[in-house]
């Protein structure tokens, strides 16, 4: 097996390396909240060898820092560092999940946009990555009218059934014609 010369590291642990903090904000990157509402904006982040002051910042538009918070260890909740008044952490770091969410408060037209998620592990050297939510505002949610799809439910249903009860009458006339032929 050929030798690694000294200094250089197996690509291999590299690539270790550089997936070792992963940052999401759920299965949709997309919230709508309503105007003079509060929203949660989700955020966890996940790490292979664990982390030791994390340092973790929230973005509004990639440039208007609005919560920044550092966590020591595994064992203890994060430290306010700097935030908007109007921003509330909401998540949690010692229990199962790595969770820093954060709620705004009392949501405005103006608060639409993009809010990112950015996480700083130094036990990683210094590993960075971020994930990134759209919020919309609205005036009022809407409902969606589910009228046209209940019509071609019913109308699929309707033809469903109609299918098999021909197929049940089909087999009835069936068997009654071979009995008759038997009975001859």
């Amino acid at each position: 097996m050929e030798e690694s010369p000294p200094g250089h590291d197996k690509g291999l642990h590299v690539l270790a390396i550089a997936f070792a903090l992963e940052v999401s904000v759920g299965k949709t990157n997309t919230v709508m909240a309503l105007n003079n509402s509060n929203v949660l904006l989700p955020c966890v982040f996940t790490t292979c060898i664990g982390f030791q002051d994390l340092d973790f910042t929230w973005y509004f538009n990639l440039t208007e820092m609005i919560y920044h918070g550092k966590i020591k260890s595994k064992a203890s909740e994060p430290i306010l560092v700097e935030r908007n008044p109007r921003v509330e952490f909401v998540g949690s770091t010692t229990g199962k999940d790595n969770n820093i969410s954060i709620v705004l408060k009392n949501v405005e037209f103006s608060d639409a946009g993009r809010y990112t998620c950015h996480v700083k592990n130094p036990k990683e050297k210094k590993a960075q990555h971020n994930a990134t939510i759209i919020l919309t505002v609205v005036q009022k949610m809407v409902e969606a009218d589910n009228t046209v799809t209940l019509i071609i439910v019913g109308i699929v249903g309707g033809l469903i059934g109609l299918l098999i009860l021909f197929m049940l009458v089909k087999r009835v006339v069936l068997f009654i014609i071979k009995k008759t032929q038997d009975g001859k």
